[in-house]
């Protein structure tokens, strides 16, 4: 599966990009495939391996927020084979033949 989310701490102020690094550092220190990009991070594994990385990443927030925001969009499809590079390179193959 992949799990498309972000975090950031409740009623904050212009930037949220110290909070957001703790929590991509977790992501990226899971080891699991990802990608973070202006909106959201990128996370691909097992039911149980992306939400425990991301239960890591809003417990992480709250360590100095009082409020975590957290937004999640999971595509589930077992069959997949390293969807989250395959569903951009099929997207890319597309554009590339024009």
């Amino acid at each position: 599966m992949i799990a498309a989310f972000s975090v950031a701490p409740g009623g904050a102020g212009e930037s949220v990009s110290e909070y957001v690094a703790d929590a991509v550092r977790i992501v990226r220190e899971s080891g699991l495939p990802n990608e973070t990009n202006a909106m959201f991070t990128n996370v691909e594994g097992d039911w149980d391996e992306v939400l425990g990385v991301i239960k890591a990443c809003v417990m992480k927030v709250a360590e100095e927020a009082p409020r975590v925001d957290v937004v999640i969009k999971i595509d589930y499809r077992p069959a997949a084979v390293n969807p989250i590079r395959s569903k951009v390179q099929a997207v890319e193959e597309r554009l590339a033949r024009g």
